[in-house]
């Protein structure tokens, strides 16, 4: 396998060998019309004698064994002539860095940055776009290694003639010498040697060619006479090899599920590989396409063959809805799986929520690309016999939007669909809310951190756009679940109109949208008796800065957040004539201690001539205080200052029925990330602060991609006044180590992925007494050879960021998943 340096410098390699070979067409077209006209591959074409090293340190010559000492010497990089046919099975020996100054196909010179790399299947030397490929290795006990192109070309055309020698032999056996069945992963030889893997790859995988004559999903049926012939064709094949071979060979585990799916002339293409309990991946006869929704009828479901439970499975193209309805009625305690695409799935059930009867649908495979996973809740309707299907169209076009443009979801947000959605005009969107005080008893959910998706009305769309905790609460009032319900009803009415008079049109541009609430996350507003606490986080100083600064200098308004630890809300209810009426909602059967406002006003209205020193009433479901103009600059004096405020509300002649209200900064409980886990020793994230990340480039290999979605920040030095120092340069370290972890393990993304490590983590830690990285997967460290790898890579990375005195430690945590390549 290349180095990690070679995989670090390879696109500069690849960028000025491309301009270098520009200036030599002519000499390649003559190379090209040379080779054409001798019809042989370059690197075997030389029919000269070689040595090859025996496991002794002796050196085999045409099957004889000879001395170290003995005076015959073959060229290097070639191989024997009786061997020829053996490429890639053999080490071969390499050309020697001194022999070669220039490419062996192309005549590039090697400099210092243009380097030589030796082809693993004949040895010579080349530069990088002329072996730019790779392929599995007997050798290399059938791992990937660098090959020219050439040897490329050769070794599959000998794969292909390899597969048609089985499947065309009389007995259903390779010739003699050369028993092998090709799977995709790899050739395996009928006798198991010493090169070969000791167990087998899970699942069940076809090579290209197979696939091809098979059939692929929305090409060729099944029934097709093409397919129904291969099937003849490979049952009396696998018939005789099975009665001329015993015992078994090793391989047997993948002919078992081969076998029945023969014998029931199934679709070959229903066969599904599973990569472990942290992630599954598609195998070549899994469609690549972005979207497996068919416009009419089901997408493909994933079920478990049970034979060796829940890592193998098989995927049906076309379930039957009437049956999948009656297994779930019929009380199937799993959820079915669907497969909207080879990196995304949605988990189907029907659950009973607090006495009614719902779907459940949820997505698994959101957070691979740096969005929260999603729940649907939704009423099933009165002898419903079908399933939700849009839901799957909006999943789909969910995590589509989070690849390409980078749009997540987050509490309170709202998405909104672009035509009809389940069955009416009316169902405008999804707002997404996280669960809280609500019941989750019976439901299938999946890992943190997830939402919860609300169907929201037409009508109630500008609600959701401007002050969605408006709407929120409403929610709860309509159907008595405190904060809100989680579940959604379709064809109801809507619970707001026409917007009307309210005090938030002098807030909030409904028509454009132009301007809106500001919202500082974390702050609440607790109403007491005979005093109002307006408690602001200190983690929230720069949002309430860019509020006040874009705020009228005589109008301060800023929303609030959910406080749960209160047990009542006010709520701002639309009668049936438009008007807005003040109500609350508490949670049931509990005394009401504690209760909050979703909004507090500060107005410089009040004039000094009105005997009062401030005035503080309930408007709506918010608090509203008028004050003089000395007090309104008082206040935002303090607030930058980050200084507590009183604020004296009453009558000048009546002290004893005056009221207060309160700014205070306060230490916020974080309560980001709850359930969230390291995947590299499984410690708890919760209330540590991170950052979603979305890559402007992607790094690919072998079909698989490794994506960078998050970054955690578990020490890291912090100002409330200034922000984070250094905020720029420790955003530009991390995407030096993210791209460097990246390249490091890219020729291992297959075989991550094949091992259940489709979630990794990398821990830096920078401090005064230590510097280092730690990485792992399934909450164990990595494997040593990935270790290995990453240290000739991370460790100059790391060490280039240097210290410096009275710098504050920086530890982070950098998240990545390897998905598979649907692009």
């Amino acid at each position: 396998l290349p180095s990690k340096e070679e995989s670090v410098i390879e696109e500069k390699e690849r960028e000025e060998s491309g301009l270098e070979q520009a200036e030599h067409f002519s000499s390649l077209d003559e190379a090209a019309a040379s080779s054409a006209s001798s019809n042989e591959n370059p690197c075997i074409r030389t029919r000269e004698f070689r040595k090859v090293k025996s496991k002794g340190g002796a050196e085999t010559s045409g099957g004889k064994t000879q001395g170290a000492g003995e005076d015959e010497v073959s060229p290097s990089g070639v191989l024997p002539e009786d061997q020829g046919d053996i490429l890639g099975e053999v080490a071969p020996v390499w050309v020697p860095d001194a022999e070669a100054q220039v490419c062996m196909k192309c005549g590039t010179k090697f400099t210092f940055t243009k380097r030589r790399h030796h082809c693993r299947a004949c040895g010579k030397v080349f530069c990088a776009l002329c072996s730019n490929l790779k392929f599995r290795l007997t050798h290399l006990d059938g791992k990937e290694g660098r090959v020219c192109v050439s040897c490329h070309s050769e070794l599959v055309k000998s794969k292909d003639m390899l597969y048609q020698s089985v499947m065309s032999s009389p007995s259903g056996t390779p010739p003699r010498g050369k028993r092998r069945v090709w799977f995709a992963d790899e050739i395996l030889t009928g006798q198991q040697s010493e090169s070969a893997p000791a167990t087998p790859v899970r699942g069940l995988t076809f090579s290209p060619l197979m696939r091809r004559e098979l059939g692929e999903p929305g090409r060729s049926p099944a029934g097709s006479p093409q397919n129904s012939l291969l099937c003849k064709m490979l049952k009396s094949n696998l018939f005789s090899y099975l009665a001329g071979h015993s015992p078994l060979p090793f391989f047997f585990t993948k002919f078992e599920t081969l076998t029945k799916l023969i014998l029931n002339d199934e679709k070959l293409c229903n066969a599904k590989e599973a990569c472990g309990p942290h992630g599954w991946g598609p195998t070549a006869l899994v469609s690549s396409s972005a979207n497996l929704i068919p416009l009419d009828g089901l997408p493909p479901i994933l079920t478990s063959t049970g034979v060796k439970g829940d890592s193998d499975y098989t995927v049906e193209e076309k379930p039957s809805e009437m049956l999948l309805i009656q297994e779930l009625e019929s009380g199937r305690p799993k959820p079915l799986v669907f497969v909207l695409n080879a990196n995304l799935l949605a988990m189907v059930k029907l659950v009973n929520y607090v006495n009614r009867k719902c779907w459940c649908v949820t997505t698994k495979g959101m957070h691979a690309v740096g969005q929260v996973e999603v729940v649907v809740l939704l009423q099933c309707l009165p002898e419903e016999k079908s399933f939700p299907k849009d839901i799957f169209s909006h999943f789909l076009q969910l995590y589509r939007d989070t690849v390409t443009a980078g749009k997540v979801v987050r509490h309170l947000s709202l998405f909104l669909f672009g035509s009809q959605f389940l069955g009416s005009e009316d169902h405008a969107g999804f707002m997404y809310v996280c669960s809280t005080l609500q019941s989750l008893q019976g439901l299938p959910l999946p890992n943190q951190p997830y939402l919860f998706g609300l169907l929201v009305h037409r009508a109630e769309v500008p609600w959701a756009k401007a002050f969605p905790l408006r709407l929120m609460l409403r929610l709860g009032a309509e159907y008595r679940f405190y904060p809100c319900p989680l579940y959604s009803v379709r064809f109801r009415k809507p619970l707001f109109g026409e917007i009307g008079h309210t005090i938030m049109r002098l807030l909030v541009d409904f028509r454009n949208y132009r301007y809106s609430l500001p919202l500082v996350p974390g702050l609440t507003v607790d109403l007491e008796a005979q005093k109002t606490l307006i408690n602001i986080p200190t983690t929230g100083y720069n949002e309430l800065m860019k509020a006040i600064n874009k705020s009228n200098e005589h109008v301060l308004a800023i929303g609030a957040s959910f406080n749960e630890t209160a047990d009542s809300h006010l709520i701002c209810v639309q009668t049936d004539d438009g008007q807005y009426q003040t109500q609350a909602i508490s949670i049931h059967n509990q005394p009401r201690k504690e209760k909050c406002g979703c909004s507090f006003r500060f107005s410089s209205a009040l004039k000094a001539s009105a005997g009062c020193l401030a005035k503080s009433s309930i408007v709506e479901d918010g608090l509203m205080v008028q004050v003089t103009v000395e007090t309104m600059v008082e206040i935002r004096r303090s607030l930058r200052e980050m200084k507590d405020y009183t604020v004296t509300c009453g009558r000048l002649d009546q002290p004893e029925s005056r009221e207060l209200v309160c700014l205070q900064w306060v230490e916020e409980k974080c309560t980001v990330n709850r359930g969230v886990i390291s995947p590299i020793d499984g410690k708890s994230m919760e209330s540590i602060s991170s950052t979603k990340m979305f890559q402007k480039s992607e790094h690919k290999e072998n079909g698989k991609t490794i994506r960078w979605t998050e970054v955690f920040f578990l020490v890291r030095g912090h100002n409330p006044k200034r922000g984070v120092t250094d905020s720029a340069e420790q955003s530009r370290l991390t995407e030096r180590i993210a791209r460097a972890f990246c390249l490091a393990l890219c020729p291992h993304l297959k075989l991550l992925k094949e091992d259940g490590m489709a979630k990794l983590g990398l821990r830096v830690t920078f401090d005064s007494h230590e510097v280092g990285f730690v990485a792992g997967s399934n909450g164990q460290p990595l494997p040593a050879q990935y270790l290995n790898a990453l240290d000739s890579v991370l460790i100059p990375v790391i060490h280039s960021r240097g210290h410096k005195r009275g710098e504050q430690p920086l530890v982070m945590e950098l998240i990545f998943y390897i998905l598979e390549d649907i692009t």
